[in-house]
């Protein structure tokens, strides 16, 4: 069995000597990378490096690695070996990975089935080390390329860092005492299992209903848009957790808290001071639960009603109605539908062209620190 830590060595000397980013599409880069990489003794016995080197030799613009990903959708050894190009995973170059797959509840998986692979990492090179890369899209590969069979994978170990660093000081600060009774203070792995589940949900639902992804990804690809998609999928997958009997109850109410907390709190005061798209959603989401009585300010603090499930399948209910329209209007039309429902609870500035936060989460981000 090869010694990871020298292996990931070798990857991180390599990975170190490589040329700006623009190397990627260069042809006479990619042909001296796959020579030093096959020159190495530690490297080019890796069934995963073997797979990478094979498409090395291959490779145009616009093809696919299509030994890599086999390799990968296989899961016949868990290493994941490639050369990565994602804008909004800046560290990610040349890259390995080793990981373990987390249990998952037969139901959920066969019910809501997806190519979802929670799983926590064994060991990393640098870029998979970095704080933002908590996922890996099929897309992130240098070929740029997803495939319906692609496995999508999501760090969980990362999740409950994030957790335990940032959301639970916001639900411990923020919150209305006893919000989120299952997992305020939660251990460990309580926090991983409902991570698991809100992944395995949040992937399902973005191919289902009358706009799915990746099919419209090119008309969802505005920050507002992208936003308002992330919602429609987690909203999804809070009713399923609160809805759908077949589910065990405590671990199913367990995953709604943690998706609700996540969506509301973390990414509303991750944003700032820019909104990304997801801070876009968080801002959306908080208007119009407070907007419908789904929430309520209360002392600086976030009280949940009981009207809130019957809020949030209402603010599901109007996306789709929207977007049911595709069927009947062009793509155009529906985006700007879309468009418009978004900024009716959210603060947009034309003249700047960019969304303003909402001033409570920005004063809880200087409060808190976070």
């Amino acid at each position: 069995m090869a010694d990871m830590t020298e292996v990931f060595a070798e990857v991180e000397k390599i990975r170190a000597s490589l040329p700006e980013r623009k190397f990627l599409r260069d042809e006479t880069e990619l042909k001296e990378l796959s020579r030093r990489i096959g020159s190495s003794r530690v490297l080019r016995r890796l069934p995963a490096v073997q797979a990478f080197l094979d498409d090395l030799d291959v490779f145009r613009p616009g093809s696919r690695l299509e030994a890599t990903k086999a390799h990968i959708n296989s899961r016949r050894d868990h290493h994941v070996f490639s050369l990565f190009d994602a804008s909004y995973f800046p560290r990610l170059s040349l890259d390995y990975l080793t990981y373990d797959t987390l249990p998952t509840d037969p139901y959920l998986a066969e019910r809501y089935d997806s190519n979802t692979m929670p799983v926590n990492i064994t060991g990393k090179t640098s870029g998979f080390g970095s704080r933002v890369v908590v996922a890996l899209f099929p897309e992130n590969h240098l070929d740029g390329i997803q495939q319906p069979d692609d496995l999508i994978f999501y760090f969980i170990d990362k999740f409950v860092v994030r957790h335990n660093r940032i959301t639970r000081l916001l639900i411990d600060q923020v919150m209305a005492p006893g919000s989120f009774p299952l997992i305020q203070g939660a251990p460990d792995r309580k926090i991983e299992q409902a991570s698991s589940w809100w992944v395995r949900l949040h992937e399902y639902h973005h191919r289902q209903g009358d706009m799915p992804i990746p099919e419209f990804l090119p008309a969802k690809k505005t920050k507002a848009l992208a936003g308002l998609e992330e919602l429609r999928v987690d909203v999804s997958g809070m009713l399923v957790c609160l809805h759908d009997k077949e589910l065990p109850r405590e671990e199913a109410l367990a995953a709604y808290e943690f998706i609700l907390a996540e969506r509301l709190l973390r990414y509303a005061v991750e944003g700032i001071p820019r909104p990304n798209y997801d801070a876009v959603a968080s801002q959306l989401l908080f208007n119009y639960l407070e907007g419908h009585g789904g929430i309520r300010l209360d002392a600086g603090r976030i009280r949940l009603t009981p009207d809130l499930p019957d809020v949030l399948r209402d603010f599901l209910s109007a996306i789709e109605t929207i977007e049911s329209r595709i069927h009947r209007e062009p793509v155009e039309a529906v985006k700007a539908r879309l468009l418009e429902f978004t900024h009716k609870y959210t603060d947009y500035d034309a003249e700047a062209r960019d969304y303003r936060h909402i001033p409570y989460f920005a004063e809880v981000k200087s409060r808190l620190g976070v």
